[in-house]
């Protein structure tokens, strides 16, 4: 999936300026530096987290739900060592997309980059490139935006994705908009090749399209996106948002509103590892793991709202499936829904691969299925731990139903409702812990508590 740089420059394309051009070109270049913004994007920094805590264990309120807290990052820079507060100068790029094209090709030749982009301005692709609009990536660069910049495909052009990242390469972005790529291959917005490095910083990745996974961004290397907003991006195959083969950390950023024909309408991960601290994954559709779809892969959700998506077959919020392990803590699985299986959460078993999950602190709250599991499905190893399940419903096992193996520790299953049975718990051949001394609690779920759990009152 390489893709070499491009020395030449390439004709054609068109700067498009909102406002006046900035800078010119020749000035020496700076080394590159990942160099977080002072000025927050659109949506950027939300922090949603949700808490959960038990009265008797830790002597406070309990809480559930997202906090909202607000982390615009305005006036701090995200990157260390930063105290003195001043902007390392890169070198300025004018309002023409001409000038970037020759500033990476440059960079690229070079060893790195800083590139000081204008603002108020769209630098509008126009150009083919091997399969972007702009030279592959294949050394350390940054991209500096600022108040509305944007790096766009021209709609009525042929198709290609924005940036590809490839083999030595780092592409740091830091306040700007990446919006209309479109390819039929993966990666409608941003390719990162293995071997490759991206990290985005205040910045958005907006209305790409992908014909095959990874709408947003495909990553098979290492991909840190902090600060940011990823949505409204469509793939036709997994990854509305962004698919994942390598490392990806995801830092106080919003996965929304995407959209995947298959798995994974915010996040497909398979093989890899991913990390989500703070801000939300939600609003996005898929047919399975409409928030978020593991397959053989590791996921650590901590202080994350994951709500409002929507599944056409099952996990609803999050798919667990082929072997992976989820660990979610103060994290709120809310309002999400699915046609089958896992209104919230989906933990599949062994006849697909089992998987473990691993809930922590957190609230499962209002989520919906048609069939089995309103709030948990899990047919493969789960543990939950001062966690609540409130609210949930579904035909069976309003707010569990389980076939594997389920352990509860100091967690409240309340309010849930089966439209036949199990309102709480549904077990189905398999084996759930309530482990009742340590305070967990199955009551006032209707129209009973209980199927087949012992210990519990039905």
């Amino acid at each position: 999936m390489g893709l070499a740089g491009v020395t030449g420059l390439a004709l054609g394309t068109v700067g498009v300026a909102v406002g006046p051009a900035v800078g010119a070109l020749g000035s020496p270049l700076a080394a590159a530096d990942d160099r977080g913004g002072d000025r927050g994007t659109p949506d950027a920094g939300k922090h949603d987290e949700a808490r959960y805590d038990d009265r008797a264990t830790h002597g406070e309120k309990a809480k559930g739900g997202a906090k909202g807290k607000h982390d615009e990052g305005k006036g701090k820079r995200d990157d260390k060592g930063g105290g003195s507060g001043k902007k390392p100068r890169g070198i300025p790029v004018p309002c023409d997309a001409d000038a970037l094209i020759a500033q990476i090709t440059l960079a690229n030749a070079r060893g790195g980059a800083v590139l000081d982009l204008a603002e108020d301005c769209t630098y509008l692709l126009t150009f083919d490139i091997d399969g972007a609009g702009l030279p592959a990536i294949v050394t350390p660069i940054t991209l500096n935006g600022g108040k509305h910049t944007t790096i766009e495909r021209a709609a009525a052009v042929e198709e290609f994705r924005i940036f590809t990242v490839d083999v030595g390469g780092d592409l740091t972005l830091n306040k700007l908009t990446v919006t209309g790529g479109q390819t039929d291959e993966d990666g409608g917005g941003i390719l990162v090749n293995a071997g490759g490095a991206l990290t985005t910083n205040h910045s958005a990745i907006t209305r790409n399209i992908a014909g095959g996974s990874g709408g947003g961004i495909a990553n098979s290397g290492t991909t840190r996106v902090k600060y940011s907003t990823v949505d409204r991006n469509t793939a036709a195959a997994a990854g509305g948002g962004i698919y994942n083969t390598g490392l990806l950390e995801i830092v106080k950023s919003h996965i929304d509103n995407n959209t995947s024909g298959d798995g994974g309408g915010g996040i497909f991960s398979t093989n890899g590892t991913v990390t989500i601290k703070g801000g939300s994954v939600s609003g996005n559709q898929a047919s399975n793991g409409a928030g978020m779809f593991l397959s053989s892969s590791i996921g650590t959700v901590t202080g994350t709202r994951i709500a409002g998506n929507t599944s056409s077959g099952s996990g609803g919020g999050i798919r667990a499936g082929v072997g992976s392990q989820l660990t979610m803590r103060k994290a709120e699985l809310a309002d999400n829904t699915a046609s089958i299986l896992g209104g919230g959460l989906f933990v599949s078993g062994a006849e697909e691969g089992e998987s473990f999950a691993t809930i922590e602190y957190s609230l499962i709250k209002n989520n919906v299925t048609s069939a089995s599991g309103g709030g948990i499905f899990a047919a493969g190893q789960t543990v939950l731990r001062h966690t609540k399940v409130i609210g949930n419903q579904a035909n069976q096992g309003g707010g569990i139903y389980n076939e594997g193996t389920t352990s509860l520790f100091t967690t409240k299953v309340v309010e849930n409702i089966a439209i036949t049975d199990g309102g709480g718990i549904f077990n189905a051949g398999g084996t759930v812990n309530l482990n009742t001394a340590t305070g967990t609690i199955v009551i006032k779920n209707r129209p009973n508590n209980c199927v087949d759990v012992p210990g519990c009152a039905g």
